[in-house]
């Protein structure tokens, strides 16, 4: 991903937040979209056998 293509987005003060804080915005993010899709590929195995 290029850095043009990361939006800027200010913190309460509009000014742009740090890298470090970015990041740790993503990680956080990207955890919690893991997350989901985990408990999607727990439950959709049950779900398969549910329909024989």
């Amino acid at each position: 991903m290029s850095e043009e293509s990361v939006p800027h987005q200010g913190g309460p003060t509009g000014q742009p937040k740090g890298l470090l804080q970015q990041m740790e915005e993503l990680m956080a993010a990207l955890n919690a979209d893991l997350s989901a899709l985990d408990a999607d590929l727990q439950r959709a195995p049950k779900e398969e056998a549910d329909l024989r």
